[in-house]
């Protein structure tokens, strides 16, 4: 009688920053008991959108900006993404008083959350509009602001702890513009699944998830090896700074705040045109 086939690891990719180390570090190093085994692959985020879009990969951390594009083939995941406040993308320039009327913007992808935050504030704020986007790997952009290659620059992620180091100037927190005029968390990226996958499975993938989280706030200490091994050389301190940014009670369940502030960053895009709208059930899990 030959031996019960093991079934395949699934493939997963999501990026090397510390929050997403943080959150898989026990299911990726078989620390959560019953969990299907995973095959990493860390990109960055611009990366997996593209991903997701051409149907790669079992699970992916993605920005919500590209879920009206993947939803056809993805379930959205009620857990393990990045949702918060005071934790928004901020717009960088070298002069604090810098009027960004047809200016040239660089930003990490025309397809993520940051972007679609951007467009929000700048068709509030912007009264003339801004000119030129051009997109750029994130870690081109401050130093193109500081070397004056573009007039501004939207950065993410461990960047509002160091733009400082560059000689720039914060001139927005769009998060605090999305939270002042919404109320809401602000919604930066998701953990999406195949729906091919089934119902149970997907079930099984959330429930990992969760529990790969609480393994995380239990014995931080534990994750630490892997997240500073792919931090890219990012201080500790500002690897403990990213997490506790990051990774908060939305990372364990969305809930009711959570699935808001998805829908309404996506419904408000939508009506500026900015990406397809959504189904009424679109976000439904599984």
């Amino acid at each position: 009688m030959s031996p019960e086939k093991l079934p395949e690891p699934l493939q997963i990719a999501y990026s090397p920053c510390p929050n997403d180390t943080f959150v898989f570090d026990a299911w990726a190093h078989d620390r959560v008991p019953g969990a299907p085994a995973l095959d990493v692959t860390f990109a960055d985020i611009d990366i997996t959108n593209g991903m997701a879009e051409r149907g790669e990969f079992d699970v992916l951390k993605v920005s919500y900006a590209v879920l009206p594009y993947v939803l056809d083939e993805y379930t959205l995941l009620p857990c393990g993404g990045a949702l918060g406040r005071g934790c928004g993308p901020l717009v960088l320039t070298r002069d604090a008083d810098a009027d960004l009327t047809a200016r040239t913007v660089a930003v990490p992808s025309e397809k993520s959350t940051a972007y679609l935050l951007f467009r929000l504030w700048a068709a509030d704020v912007v009264a003339g509009g801004v000119g030129e986007i051009v997109v750029m790997p994130f870690h081109e952009i401050m130093p193109a602001v500081r070397d004056g290659k573009v007039d501004a620059g939207l950065v993410i992620h461990e960047a509002r702890f160091t733009y400082q180091n560059y000689g720039l100037h914060k001139l927005a927190d769009m998060g605090e513009h999305w939270e002042r005029t919404t109320g809401l968390p602000i919604p930066l990226g998701a953990i999406i699944a195949k729906r091919s996958l089934g119902e149970e499975r997907l079930q099984a993938l959330a429930e990992a998830t969760r529990a790969s989280v609480r393994a995380a706030w239990d014995d931080p200490e534990a994750s630490r090896p892997y997240v500073l091994e792919h931090a890219q050389e990012m201080d500790p301190k500002v690897a403990d700074q990213h997490i506790g940014l990051y990774v908060n009670e939305f990372t364990a369940d969305l809930g009711n705040d959570g699935y808001a502030a998805i829908r309404g960053l996506l419904t408000r895009a939508a009506a500026e045109g900015l990406v397809p709208p959504l189904g009424p059930d679109a976000l439904a899990f599984p």
